[in-house]
This record gives structure tokens, sequence and C-alpha cells, in this order.
């Protein structure tokens, strides 16, 4: 964004500061109605035929142009991934207590990936590895959903669980009560 004597324009479209247009003025005639008034001449969109510039405060254009920038980035949301180590032969209290952490990191609308660690000879039942993942996600359904299937990466297995999973609806819940 070029100001005053850096603008390498001839003719400019120049507005004021409250929006008005001044008409179509050479450079010289810009920068002295600028001067005139106290303010910056600010090229605003150069690519335009003539380009347009401004007649405005530079100091406080930047400074709300930073504020507007801050804000911004205040309204964003991080999304973080927590992570989940998991070994085959998993107790059923440490399965609950991981399970437990998962629930709390995807209610607070993390992502959780889950790590199925394999040593030494557990490497040749895969599939234990696989089915305690599958009942990990089969536990967080009501709130989370598979991102990515798990997928063996040398000695770990990972999957990637998001928040928002597929909660039942309340008319199923009323049809399985009315059955038993």
């Amino acid at each position: 964004m070029r100001i005053n004597r850096e603008i390498r324009a001839d003719k400019l479209r120049v507005i004021t500061e409250d929006g008005e247009q001044v008409g179509i003025l050479t450079l010289r005639e810009a920068l002295a109605k600028a001067e005139e008034m106290g303010l910056d001449l600010v090229e605003i969109a150069p690519t335009a035929k003539p380009p347009v510039a401004k007649i405005i405060d530079y100091g406080k254009f930047r400074y709300a142009l930073a504020k507007k920038e801050k804000d911004s980035k205040k309204a964003q949301v991080q999304i973080k991934v927590k992570e989940i180590k998991l070994k085959p032969n998993i107790d059923t209290h440490d399965f609950e207590t991981k399970l437990k952490h998962a629930r709390d990191f995807i209610s607070k609308g993390n992502k959780v990936r889950i790590t199925m660690m394999f040593r030494g000879r557990e490497m040749l039942h895969l599939n234990l590895g696989q089915s305690v993942i599958n009942q990990f996600c089969e536990e967080l359904a009501d709130i989370a959903t598979v991102e990515s299937t798990p997928r063996l990466m040398g000695r770990s297995m990972t999957t990637v669980l998001a928040p928002g999973g597929k909660r039942p609806k309340t008319g199923a819940l009323e049809n399985s009560a009315k059955k038993d």
C-alpha cells in the first residue's frame, strides 16, 4: 500500500475520508488537496483504471487494520489434536480411564488421535489391537465420528476421532423402551 509521494500513477480517482468522490485528479493536485486537509493520500486500489486513492489519516487507518486483524484472530477456533496411547493387551480399568479422558477431550471440541502401540511379538496379533481401537471408537460413537480409519505405520496403528457423533433420535429411544 503506497502513501503520499510513493504513489506512481499520473492520475488518480480521489475519495475523501467521508467517502465523497472528489473526482479524477493528477497526483500533484491530489497531494495538494490531502496536504490542505492535513491528511495523507493513500492508494487503495492500485490496479483500477485510474487507480483509487483515499484522503485519510494513515496512522488511524493502520491502527484500524491491525485491530480488525486481531479481532479476526480472536474469532478463530483452534482445534487441537490430543493423543491417547493404547496397547493391545490393555486392562479394562485402564481402557475405561483412557476412554474417559478421550470423552473429555472431545467434549471440549478437540480431536483425538488414538495410537495403538505394538511391541515385540504383539506385531503378530494386529487383530487384537484393531479390535481394541474399534471398541474405543464404538464407545465414543455417541459424541465423535471417525475421521480417518485405523492405519498401521511401523509399529503403531493410528486413527483420528473428531467431535460430533451420531446422537440417537428420541423416537429410537422410545421404541427401544417400549420393546422392554
